[in-house]
């Protein structure tokens, strides 16, 4: 048994001290004299969300089936230990060896969130490693970004050593022989970043540079020397089937945010609304078998003892075996007594009468994305939803005993207008309308309950709104503003309940996702005057933030507020994530035209991501 990195006096002082101790089911211990390599696996926020993120699972099961390296696990300490650890010099430690971070070879950190970036600073910090890449020397471990925000590396990039671009499981095992031979062979961290850098998918920050024009748009970004690539393109799985997955995930001593066993179905998305940059960055859809599907469910629940499976995928009802695995795991499950939660699923008949099977129906809500309120506005972001069918799906729900419904929207879509706005209130007034016109009174369990949820449109990187302009605070509180005046004057506005996001952290976000190397400045900044947690409405500090772009001389506005030109150079232009900045553009006009794209099955739309030859590309 490992000693442990907190006395008991501090584990008694602080909340929740499970989240520190490690040696929980399935966690792996080796013997560390018999690795050559040790690797720090990290989630930049709190254990509990950490613990639920499927792809650390499927990593730190791939690297423990090395026998020569050792992954271990570690989160962002929680404010309280975070206070206890800088007074008393307490170095940040692995879970599994309760050793410093600081003597690991590698510090991975997955970003999945921008505003999860204060959190990398005190990651480092803490493990007495030097924020700035430039400032690190061989005794300290080579710092690695992972994640969705590596598809813009560049607010962040001063702070990486390298950034991983794609799915981990294909180059991480060549970079961890390269560092073992390099280290044999005495090479410095230097030498090692050189070559690294010469493998698909790995970008190191520090072998490029930006240069500016007067305006503040990129003019160039280039290699340092020729050996280095001037494009870094993103790796992935093309065969889901045979791809490593965790048949024995860790299971935490506390509830984690999603405490089920997590059955990833298959990666991509066929549908290509023109905001979500998953749907864009994740293609071409690959499909794991059936047969292997079930095997994994089965190994898992086994494993794990937990009585909940969930399937994982961007859009479960495009999974061409749904009907096959489904009705295997409700065999399966009544028999285990399991529970099954089956996310992302379009409100079907096949749909409504599985969750009937699955669902406590008086208990659970169904949900429905729009995304926007009128037709017009779906059409512009290429929902691919017809009014039609979101009141028909509500009503075969209610008809089956559902009487709770959420919807979510975005506001400040490209090209809304005031009665787009109008039209989500409007829509959700519909919904009702259908539950008290369809029902009979007899058969009613109770009013209906639709809640309408709204966030702000975020433009993201490699998706077809990238060039688009974001509002201020002000602007946005006037569109909420809007859709409540609005909710209050319908029929039905009893039965409508509405909630809206924060304004200040969506434009936040905006610079964050958008931003290029200039921003890393201003994010040191606030972590120095005390800035973590940013993702927590209780710790966030929009003031803190405007604070330190003053002071680095950065303008906000700059990165939100103006629509971009169609030939201006992008901080990510450099990544090559298959899908071409001309079927991008092509889908910017397509929007501006309101002209819908049909999703990859009905049509290939030509987007470029065939070149990686597999997945939906190549189904017929």
């Amino acid at each position: 048994m490992t000693k442990l990195a907190l006395s008991d006096e501090i584990l008694m002082k602080i909340d929740k001290p499970a989240r520190y101790i490690g040696n929980e089911l399935n966690s792996v211990c080796k013997n560390k004299d018999e690795v050559s390599v040790r690797f720090a696996m990290c989630f930049p926020d709190v254990y509990e969300i950490g613990m639920s993120h499927l792809g650390i699972q499927i990593l730190y099961d791939m690297f423990n089936k090395r026998d020569d390296v050792w992954c271990e696990r570690v989160y962002s300490p929680w404010p309280d230990l975070h206070k206890i650890m800088k007074e008393e010099n307490i170095p940040l430690f692995c879970l599994e060896s309760q050793e410093p971070v600081k003597n690991m070879d590698f510090l991975g950190i997955t970003i999945q969130y921008e505003m999860c970036y204060t959190n990398i600073l005190q990651i480092l910090d803490l493990s007495q490693i030097p924020l700035l890449a430039a400032d690190r020397d061989d005794t300290v471990p080579i710092v690695i970004g992972g994640g969705p925000c590596t598809y813009n590396p560049e607010p962040i990039a001063d702070f990486f050593d390298l950034f991983y671009m794609g799915e981990g499981e294909v180059v991480y095992d060549r970079m961890l022989d390269l560092y073992q031979e390099m280290k044999q062979a005495g090479r410095s961290r230097r030498e090692f970043l050189h070559e690294a850098a010469k493998l698909p998918g790995i970008y190191v920050p520090s072998l490029y540079q930006v240069e500016y024009k007067e305006d503040g748009t990129i003019a160039s970004f280039t290699p340092v020397d020729d050996e280095i690539p001037a494009t870094v393109t993103k790796q992935l799985v093309m065969d889901m089937t045979e791809a490593v997955y965790p048949e024995k995930p860790v299971v935490p001593f506390i509830k984690a945010t999603q405490d089920r066993v997590v059955l990833e179905i298959q990666r991509g998305c066929i549908r290509g609304c023109r905001f979500c940059q998953a749907g864009m960055v994740y293609r071409p859809v690959r499909e794991k078998n059936i047969e292997r599907l079930k095997a994994l469910a089965t190994q898992m629940i086994e494993a794990t003892g937990y009585e909940e499976i969930s399937l994982s995928s961007l859009s479960s009802s495009d999974y061409s075996s749904l009907e096959e695995l489904v009705n295997f795991l409700i065999d399966e499950c009544r028999e285990r007594r399991v529970n099954i939660s089956l996310p992302s699923l379009r409100i079907d008949a096949f749909s409504l009468d599985v969750m009937s099977k699955v669902q406590d129906i008086k208990k659970s809500s169904l949900t429905f994305a729009p995304e926007a309120g009128s037709q017009r506005l779906r059409d512009v972001i290429n929902k691919g939803l017809t009014e039609e069918v979101i009141l028909n799906g509500a009503q075969m729900a209610f008809e089956g005993g559902w009487n709770k419904v959420k919807f979510y929207f975005m506001l400040g879509l490209p090209t809304e207008t005031e009665a787009d706005m109008r039209a989500i209130a409007e829509l959700a007034n519909e919904t009702a309308a259908r539950y008290y016109d369809t029902v009979p009174k007899e058969k009613r369990n109770g009013r209906c309950q639709i809640t309408i949820s709204t966030s702000f449109f975020v433009p993201k990187p490699f998706t077809p709104f990238q060039w688009a302009r974001m509002y201020s605070p002000e602007d946005y509180i006037g569109r909420a503003k809007v859709v409540n005046d609005t909710v209050k004057e319908q029929l039905n506005k009893k039965s409508i309940k509405y909630n809206w996001h924060e304004a200040d952290v969506t434009v936040l976000e905006g610079v964050l996702a958008r931003g290029d190397r200039k921003i890393g400045q201003a994010i040191l900044k606030v972590y120095e005057k005390g800035g973590i947690f940013d993702a927590w409405s209780e710790y966030f500090d929009y003031q803190r933030w405007l604070d330190a772009f003053a002071e680095c001389g950065i303008d906000p506005d700059f990165y939100t507020m103006r629509e971009r030109s169609m030939d201006e150079i992008f901080p990510w232009d450099f990544i090559d994530t298959g899908v071409t900045k001309e079927f991008l553009k092509r889908e910017w006009n397509n929007a501006m035209k309101e002209t819908v794209t049909p999703n990859c099955r009905m049509r290939c739309s030509g987007c470029g991501v065939k070149k990686f030859g597999g997945g939906v590309c190549y189904e017929n």
